[in-house]
């Protein structure tokens, strides 16, 4: 069906009679509604923004336009939390409408300043010839919650150089200034970061590129994030317009990190490694981090992908958000892990220890559609073991490793409800191990894997039968030890 411009910009108010109680009624009979994730109510997720912890509550906004599972006018979604588990729905955090964001509120981030929370935001906006023309403005909350847009913004234009593809600023702060880097295309079509200084979140200066060594690296780069950690300097961004190379940048678009020496802000260099993928699955984009108050780095990502079409397209809701992840360094790589906090989703324990012995097997309690899973194989003289999960009498989404090419892989081909997708079924990752450990949180209609403690993680939307609940761990070619306990959630 084609949507018209005015469809895809309407506001809440403009909704017709009628149409916002169809779609909760329509969201509620959905089979695939998330138990534990972040989601919309209705309509469409999709970019984490301004995740701050403030007033002794994380705060955590989501790019949400309520009226379709298309891309609309873009509000700010306001959720919270005091232990990263347990979410709380504000409600609109952002509205847009105004001058400086007259076709959406676009992604951002969020800076506590002065017992205030400052919400730095690109303002979506086109002219009378449908000219995009982006401002960054700012938003304010106070303590009682109270959200208030500035009249004007704080960056007006777009440098010489950059095209109308500028957005998704994101702040820190450092010796008393502020600084943010900003996602840009070169007016030669290629993608960077730019940064910009201001003494007070209000003045800001353009300074130029962030210079890396990735001069022609994707047509742009959305949802930059700069932070230290460990003495080096992290670059996160997600480019558009990478080819795939073998296992990698198999998604329409990816997500990923540059480590190096921290920024320097006088000269803008950053001297870093290579670029390497933050998630290995099929459904990850936009990730945005904070700090907690015990010093950790903590990311959240969209738990989908720009052009994609998912089955709960029809049933009016799209996409949900990822789980909170603790960031470590080691040896110029990210190492992903839940956190701590969610063992509080864990109820009743099941586990078992067994020798496969080249058969699949299941056991009692291992079954469900919510709960984490963690299995661990030793002792390998297996070509290939791993995981089904999500399994029915015609549907299983599969996770294993192949001990003669070295690498894990998850297959969702049969994983239920197909997924309009013309970047394949199967994802894989090179993995040098002796030892393999799995740690699974499945949801409704979700998946996200860390590989041996974060080395390696999978994101990935499935959309299995309510029926199909089995789990069954197998052996091809040989033997291997299971260990494994499983948690209902």
């Amino acid at each position: 069906m084609k949507i018209t411009r005015e469809e895809k910009y309407r506001k809440l108010e403009q909704a017709f009679p009628g149409e916002v109680e169809n779609l909760i009624a329509l969201v509620g009979k959905s089979p695939w509604r998330q138990l534990f994730h972040i989601q919309p109510l209705t309509g469409l997720l999709n970019d984490p923004n301004g995740f701050t912890f403030f007033q002794g509550e994380y705060h955590l906004f989501y790019q949400w336009f309520p009226l379709g599972t298309y891309h609309g006018m873009k509000y700010w979604y306001h959720t919270k939390s005091k232990d990263l588990v347990n979410w709380e729905n504000v409600g609109i955090g952002i509205e847009p409408g105004g001058p400086y964001d007259s076709h959406g509120a676009y992604s951002g981030s969020g800076i506590v300043k002065d017992d205030k929370l400052y919400l730095m935001y690109t303002g979506n906006s086109r002219d009378e010839k449908w000219v995009r023309h982006p401002y960054q403005n700012l938003a304010v909350m106070d303590t009682e919650g109270n959200i208030i847009k500035k009249n004007s913004p704080v960056i007006d234009s777009v440098p010489d150089g950059y095209t109308e593809h500028f957005r998704d600023p994101k702040v820190w702060g450092s010796e008393g200034s502020y600084y943010c880097v900003i996602g840009a295309q070169r007016t030669n079509m290629t993608g960077c970061a730019v940064m910009y200084h201001s003494p007070d979140l209000i003045e800001w200066t353009f300074e130029g590129e962030i210079v890396t060594k990735l001069d022609q690296f994707g047509y742009m780069w959305e949802c930059p994030d700069y932070f230290e950690m460990d003495n080096q300097g992290v670059l996160l961004f997600s480019p558009q317009g990478l080819s795939p190379e073998a296992d990698d940048f198999n998604n329409i678009y990816q997500s990923g990190y540059l480590i190096g020496e921290k920024l320097d802000v006088s000269t803008r260099i950053f001297d870093h490694g290579p670029f390497q993928e933050l998630d290995r699955g099929f459904d990850f984009y936009a990730q945005q981090t904070t700090k907690t108050p015990d010093g950790r780095r903590i990311l959240v990502g969209w738990m989908g992908i720009p052009e994609s079409k998912y089955p709960t397209d029809n049933q009016g809701w799209a996409n949900c958000l990822t789980l909170p992840r603790e960031l470590i360094l080691n040896q110029g790589k990210i190492i992903q892990r839940p956190v701590r906090e969610l063992e509080q989703l864990r109820k009743e324990q099941s586990d078992v220890q067994d020798l496969l012995r080249d058969e699949t097997k299941i056991y009692p309690d291992f079954t469900g559609t919510t709960y984490e899973l963690i299995c661990e194989f030793t002792n390998v003289n297996a070509q290939r073991f791993g995981v089904e999960f999500r399994a029915g009498k015609n549907e299983k989404t599969v996770l294993w490793y192949d001990h003669q090419s070295k690498k894990v892989i998850l297959d969702r081909s049969m994983s239920g409800e197909p997924i309009e997708s013309a970047h394949g079924s199967v994802r894989r990752c090179r993995l040098e191990a002796d030892k393999v450990k799995f740690q699974l949180f499945v949801d409704t209609s979700s998946v996200e894997v860390f590989v041996n403690d974060g080395e390696e993680v999978f994101t990935s939307r499935i959309f299995p039968s309510a029926d199909s609940t089995e789990i069954r761990f197998f052996s091809c070619g040989g033997t291997v030890s299971l260990e494994a306990s499983l948690w209902r959630i």
